[in-house]
C-alpha cells in the first residue's frame, strides 16, 4: 500500500494529512477554510487519491499559515507514500477546460522541486479567501513532494473557475504520475536508476 500519515505542530498550525495514492478520490478534509477545503476535495477527487486534512490554524490572523502548511504536509505525504518510486510513471500533464479558464499542468516527480507558476487571478479575493494563496499551496507542495511542477493559465476571467481549474489540472496530472506503469512496475522510471 502506497500510504503515508504526516503530522506537523508549529506555534502557528497543526496538521495532520493520510494520503493513499492507490485509492478511489475519497476525501475528508477540514482546515477552517471552507474554499480551501472545497480545493482539497477537487485535489482527491481528481487525483484518485484519497486524502484525508485535519488543520487548525491562527485563522484569527488569515488563512496564509494554515494554506501554506497544509501545502507542506502534503507534499511531504506524497513524497513519502511513493517511497523510492519504483513503477511510477513519473511524469504528467493535464489541460483542462471549466467554463471560462484553461489551465495547462505538467509535472515531474524528480525529487527536484522547481515551480513555474503564470496564473494571475483577476480579483484578490474568492469570497473571504485570498487568491495569492492558491500559488502559495502549490509551491510548498511542489517544494516539500520534490515536484518540478509548471503551470499555465490560458484562458480565465472567473477566479473561481481559474483556481478550481488549477487544483483539478494538477489533480489529473499527479493522477497520472503516481500511477503503476505496467511495463516497468518493478523499475525506478530514471537512467540514474535513483530519483
Amino acid at each position: 500500500m502506497r500510504t503515508a500519515k504526516i503530522t506537523r505542530k508549529t506555534a502557528e498550525t497543526d496538521i495532520s494529512v493520510e494520503i493513499n495514492l492507490d485509492g478511489t478520490g475519497l476525501y475528508d478534509n477540514k482546515t477552517g477554510v471552507g474554499f480551501f477545503d472545497h480545493m482539497l476535495d477537487q485535489l482527491g477527487r481528481h487525483a484518485l487519491i484519497d486524502l484525508t486534512v485535519r488543520a487548525s490554524g491562527d485563522l484569527h490572523i488569515d488563512d496564509h499559515h494554515t494554506v501554506e502548511d497544509v501545502g507542506i504536509a502534503i507534499g511531504q505525504a506524497l513524497s513519502q507514500a511513493l517511497g523510492d518510486k519504483r513503477g511510477i510513471r513519473r511524469y504528467g500533464s493535464f489541460l483542462l477546460a471549466m467554463d471560462d479558464s484553461q489551465i495547462r499542468t505538467a509535472l515531474d516527480l524528480s525529487a527536484r522541486p522547481y515551480f513555474i507558476w503564470n496564473v494571475d487571478m483577476p480579483t484578490p479575493k474568492i469570497g473571504t479567501f485570498d487568491t495569492e494563496l492558491v500559488r502559495e499551496f502549490f509551491q510548498a507542495l511542489s517544494t516539500h513532494g520534490g515536484i518540478t511542477l509548471h503551470v499555465d493559465k490560458l484562458h480565465g476571467f472567473n477566479s473561481h473557475h481559474i483556481a478550481e481549474a488549477t487544483f483539478k489540472s494538477v489533480a489529473r496530472a499527479l493522477r497520472e504520475a503516481v500511477a503503476i506503469d505496467p511495463r516497468k512496475a518493478d523499475a525506478i522510471p530514471s537512467t540514474k536508476g535513483a530519483l
